[in-house]
Formats: structure tokens, sequence, C-alpha cells
């Protein structure tokens, strides 16, 4: 009996002393729904160790024992259908957003039924010594290939707190320095996490060949065939030189949009415009491969490396930054444009014949991607017109079904 008492107590001890906090959330459904925005209340428990040392990388556990809502009197969710994300926020010895996802995992959810999401999972790495506390934040609510942004209205109450030593000794001050650490996805849409802004090292000197960007959390608003779609994604871009050129390649974090049918294998082609600045001008196109493997409807349409070679049109220090992304699949077109953007690459160039300063040939081809994104069907020469309103109508009965996860609270029917 001692022996189970004491295991029992060295449990107890080993975890985070986790509280219930409750705050006033504002869940807003997609544009084109026709759905009101909601206001309720969310509750969270955040699990994560009692203590840990600097170095140590920290699993945390985000339980919701209430979302800010119900499911409306308009269809029934079937099981497995709803997945929650979202950031929780550290703050006191060391500063970052951790990212946080759960699976699509889910009992079936009659209209009118409490809305069930699983919890959600991140991890962190310790960076400093002191007290560590742990806050929820904005989530997303994706349910049938389409999202509801969950943000808090009022100042949330951290729900645990990790107590970190440095290198196993007491604890030590808290350090004043903001370090982002864990997985680096921002708040969604609706969150209070703050893009990174700032560039990598200017390079291009010195004989050295391979440069890496820093990452940057890039907001995009995504125009398809069946509505408009936020999502943030973190975005790098690298380069290699070769000779007076650069070949580039584009890295996505996180995928901007989940797939409203099932997509075949082969049938997504994406592609980038790189905005040039700094002492250059223009844009550089970058491109990936199809998708290798079908997708399902609802899973994350990944993007894959873009890659595209950069001729400098400039001497001095060039900038790159994430711009327009294009996503092309089944005959239709999706143009995701940055809200904002941020520098992730800065070269030391200099000017080739026929580089990009000045933005001709390079700004044209940006515009062209922009002509073809307005939302609707993309021209391919095909005759097979009904295969395509056939896609639409699939996607926008989607859309529709995926309107449930929206809350409806008695007497909050206002906008």
């Amino acid at each position: 009996m001692l022996t189970g008492a004491a295991v029992l107590l060295g449990v107890t001890a080993g975890q985070a002393q986790a509280a219930e906090v409750a705050y006033a959330t504002k869940c807003v459904p997609p544009s084109g729904i026709g759905l009101p925005d909601v206001e309720g209340t969310t509750k969270v428990e955040i699990s994560a160790p009692a203590t840990a040392k600097v170095g140590d990388t920290v699993d945390v556990v985000w339980k919701f024992t209430q979302a800010a809502s119900r499911n409306p009197d308009i269809i029934d969710l079937p099981a497995n259908s709803v997945q929650p994300s979202g950031t929780l926020k550290a703050a006191g010895a060391q500063t970052a957003d951790i990212a946080m996802q759960g699976p699509r995992e889910n009992p079936a959810i009659p209209k009118g039924g409490a809305m069930t999401l699983s919890d959600m999972k991140g991890s962190l790495k310790l960076t400093a010594a002191g007290q560590v506390t742990l806050t929820p934040d904005a989530y997303v609510v994706n349910a049938l290939s389409t999202d509801t942004e969950c943000a808090p209205t009022q100042a949330v109450q951290p729900s645990a707190t990790i107590t970190v030593t440095a290198g196993g000794g007491s604890p030590g001050s808290p350090s004043g320095s903001p370090s982002q650490s864990g997985s680096s996805t921002p708040s969604p849409p609706g969150g209070s996490g703050t893009p990174s802004s700032s560039a990598s090292s200017p390079g291009g000197g010195s004989g050295q060949t391979d440069f890496t960007g820093k990452t940057v959390d890039i907001p995009y608003t995504c125009q398809s065939p069946i509505g408009e779609k936020r999502a943030t994604s973190p975005v790098q871009i690298n380069a290699r030189k070769n000779g007076g050129s650069y070949g580039l390649t584009v890295q996505f974090k996180k995928s901007v949009m989940n797939s409203p049918v099932d997509i075949p294998a082969n049938s997504v082609k994406p592609s980038m415009q790189i905005t040039l600045g700094g002492s250059d001008k223009g844009s550089v196109k970058v491109t990936g491969p199809t998708n290798p493997a079908p997708v399902k409807q609802g899973a994350p349409i990944e993007i894959p490396d873009l890659t595209g070679t950069y001729k400098p049109g400039a001497t001095g220090e060039s900038t790159l930054s994430p711009g327009v992304l294009v996503i092309e699949a089944l005959g239709t077109t999706t143009t995701c444009t940055p809200d904002s953007t941020a520098v992730s690459l800065t070269l030391n160039t200099e000017e080739q014949a026929g580089g990009a300063s000045g933005g001709g040939s390079s700004s044209s081809s940006s515009g062209g991607a922009a002509a073809t994104g307005g939302g609707g069907l993309a021209e391919t020469g095909s005759g097979d017109h009904g295969a395509l309103k056939a896609l639409g109508l699939v996607a926008g009965t989607a859309v529709l079904l995926g309107g449930a996860v929206f809350t409806f609270l008695p007497g909050r029917r206002t906008r």
C-alpha cells in the first residue's frame, strides 16, 4: 500500500495542476454561408508537466470541457467529422505560440446537440529557467471541409504553469527575452499571434552558396469556387547560388485549405509568386509537383516544395517574400492572396542580364495568376463543362453541410 501511494504521489507531482478556465468567445463562420456570428463560452483544461529542465521538450494537452457552441438544428454531424486546432500561449520565462491540434474523432452529434471536440496536443521546447504559464487562445473547428474560427473576446487566465530549472538546479530568474519555441504555427485567424517579419542575415558573398531563409507566418485569404477561406501558414524561402542566379525552394509548413471532395493523384498543381523587394523589383514564379497520392474529402491539401530560379536584376540587398499562391485542381483554380507578408530571405545580389529588376515579365506573370483566380471555374479548353459544374455542385454541398458546425446559442442570433 505504501509503495502504491508513493507511485501515485509521484505521478501527481509530475503533472502540472491544471485549472479549468472559461472565457467569452466569438466564433465566425466562413463568408457566403449566411449564418450569423456566434458568441458563447469556451471552457478548457490544459495539462503539462509540473517541472522540467531547460532544453526539455514537453508535451501539452488542451481538453475542451465546453466548446462555445452547439450543433444548430440543421443537420446531424456524423461521427469523426469534426477536427479542432488552435494556439496555446506560453508566457513568463519564455513566450511562444504553441500549435495545437486534435484528431478528427467525435461521436455523432445530433441537431441541437453539444459540440464535442477531441483533445488537442502540442509540444514546447523550454529555453529559459523560471515559471512558464500556459493560456488557451484562439481555435478553429473544421467540419466537413469548412472552418469556424473562434477567438477570445476577453483576457484569458492561465490554465497551467511549468516550473523550469536550469540544468536540473533550482529555478532561475525569468528571462525577459521572447523565444519562439515549439511548433511555430501561428494563431488561427482572429487570434493574437504576431507574425515574424525579420529577414535572415543577408547572404551572397564570401563564397557562400546555400542560404536559409527565416520562417514567416503568412495569413492568406483563399478564393475558391466554393467561397472564401482564411488560413495562416508558416512559409520559408531558401536559396542555392548557381553562378549569378539562385535556385529557390519554398516550403509551406502547414496547409492553407482542406479538400471539399475526393481528389485523385496527380490532380493538384500549386505555384506561387515570390515578391522581390529592396534593391530588386518584380516577382519570381515557383512551382511544385502534382500530388503523388489521392486526397480524401476533408483532408488537408499539402503544398509540396515549390522551386524556381531567381536571376537578380539589381546589385545590392534584395529581399524575397511569399506572395500569391495558386492551387489548380480538377479544372478549378483557387487563389490565395496574402493579407500581409514578411521578408523570409535577404540576398546580396549582383545584376544579371535579363534579370528581374523592374518587374516586367515577372509582374505580368503574377498578374496572370491573379486573373485566373476570381473564384470561378478555370478555362481549360475542355468541352466537358458538365463535369466541372458537377464538381462545383458537390463542393457547394460540402460547404452547406459544413455549416452545421457553426453555433447558434439561444438568444444569441444577432450578428
